[in-house]
Formats: C-alpha cells, sequence, structure tokens
C-alpha cells in the first residue's frame, strides 16, 4: 500500500493563498507530473506532499492516515523526496551521500546494518554509480550528480518518490538520462513517482498521469491525452500551439506557435 492524496489541501505565504482548495489523489504505482508556469505552485504543493510544509487549511493523506500525525521516520520510510537544487558537502563521497538515505532506519543505538549496506550498493548498481562510489560529489557532472541524489533517495527504500524538477540545468541527454532512470524504477520495482516538470513533451512522455496548475488550483489532471489540449495549454500556459501525435510514442506533442508563426510561416 502506497497512497497519497490532499483533501481542501490550501496552503498561503505571508498571507498570500498560494494553494487553493487542492482535492488529489496521486495513482500508486504510477509516474505522475505536475506541471504549469513558474510560481503557480507545484514546488509548494510537492513540499507539502513530503510534510516539509504544513498547510493552513486541509489534510494530506499518506496510506490513508493523517500525514501529521505520523512520528518523522514513519514518514521518511515510507516516501522519499529530492528537493530542487540539492547541494552536498564539499568532498563529501558518493558513497557517503547515498548512506545517508539510511538515516530513518538508524538509533542511537543502533551501528550500520547488513541491510544498509545493502540497500546502499542496490541504490549504487540501478543508477551505474558503482564505479564512482569514492569519488566526492562535487567532482561529477550535472547529470551523475542527479543521480547520486536519487540513488540517496532510493537507499531509503520507499515505495513513493517525489522528485522536484530533477532534469533542470541539466543537457538535453542528461534530462533523458534522469527521466529514463525513473521510468525503470516504475515500471521494474511499482514505485509511486511523482514529479515536477517544465517540459511538456517529457511529461507526456513519461508520466501516466498529469496535474496541470495554474494560480494555485487544479486546471485538469489525468491522462496525458486526457489533459494536454491545445485549449488547456493557452488556459494555464497563455501560450497558442498545435498538438500533435509523438512521432515515437504516440503521446501529445505540444508544438509552440508564439507570435510570428500563427499562420505556420514566418515572418520574413
Amino acid at each position: 500500500m502506497n497512497s497519497l492524496e490532499t483533501q481542501r489541501l490550501s496552503f498561503a505565504y505571508d498571507g498570500k493563498p498560494v494553494l487553493t482548495h487542492l482535492d488529489l489523489v496521486i495513482p500508486s504505482g504510477k509516474i505522475t507530473a505536475l506541471v504549469g508556469p513558474n510560481g503557480c505552485g507545484k514546488s509548494t504543493l510537492l513540499r507539502c506532499l513530503a510534510r516539509l510544509l504544513k498547510p493552513q487549511v486541509g489534510t494530506i493523506y499518506l496510506n490513508s492516515t493523517d500525514i501529521f500525525r505520523l512520528p518523522t521516520k514513519a514518514v521518511a520510510q515510507q516516501l522519499g523526496i529530492l528537493p530542487q537544487g540539492s547541494v552536498a558537502p564539499e568532498g563529501l563521497t558518493v558513497q557517503d551521500l547515498v548512506a545517508q538515505g539510511r538515516y530513518p532506519y538508524h538509533h542511537w543505538w543502533q551501528s550500520w546494518t547488513l541491510d544498509d549496506e545493502s540497500e546502499v550498493q542496490k541504490a549504487l548498481n540501478i543508477t551505474n554509480l558503482v564505479g564512482l562510489a569514492e569519488r566526492p560529489v562535487d567532482t561529477l557532472s550535472g547529470g551523475q550528480r542527479q543521480r547520486a541524489w536519487i540513488a540517496m533517495t532510493l537507499a531509503q527504500n520507499t515505495q513513493i518518490l517525489l522528485l522536484d524538477e530533477p532534469t533542470t540545468f541539466l543537457d538535453l541527454a542528461h534530462q533523458v538520462e534522469v527521466l529514463d532512470l525513473l521510468w525503470d524504477l516504475n515500471q521494474l520495482e511499482g514505485r509511486t513517482i511523482v514529479i515536477v516538470l517544465h517540459d511538456l513533451n517529457q511529461a507526456c512522455r513519461y508520466a501516466h498521469n498529469l496535474v496541470a496548475l495554474r494560480d494555485g488550483q487544479i486546471v485538469a489532471q489525468g491522462s496525458p491525452q486526457e489533459v494536454i489540449t491545445e485549449e488547456m495549454v493557452q488556459q494555464v500556459f497563455g501560450l497558442a500551439c498545435r498538438i500533435v501525435p509523438d512521432p515515437v510514442v504516440g503521446t501529445p506533442l505540444c508544438v509552440p506557435l508564439g507570435r510570428h508563426f500563427h499562420s505556420g510561416q514566418s515572418g520574413s
């Protein structure tokens, strides 16, 4: 069981509403992408789901229990989060970073166990980082560094993973590398994954479920085919576009028009 949902969730910063009365059920065993323009509340929603922020109104249920009634370590044994822009201390090795994912299972009287070692090695294997285990994290490429942080969340051995824009600042090849890894985790291990993405076309390719937000409210949610329409993109992003089938996988592909291309021709 790995259910996560909100009821009437509202959150505000200094009295300014960011999320308003959100009812959201995260499909178990699926990849859900949160999409929308900057400032629409995507990252705030993810941080609320992870219990990093406490909503002023509403309830978040983790496996049918109010998440704020659960002990911190109990939450961390069920749900892992990778915040945006995580930075490792200088000189920390990949192995040491990944090992930090085992903290929810430790007590002051408990030493490192064979289970801990097994989960760390498994996380390094899944993310293809065994050969880099002794390297300092700050010497890695962007894609390698992001895989190291994902490995740390995997070492927590949780069935729910929350990731805030894990492809930001990566080149296209490394973006696909990270998304392929998350797809494998979902397909091979049944992990429930919630990911904040800016790229609509990547969201359509990799997510089973999309949640489109604007001004702190859910505008649409469902499969990519249900959510990604020309009308929705105009409403949520204020962008004229054409939606065509992705030539590789058949999912919706958003082709922006822009001011100069509404007629399908350039302005030259």
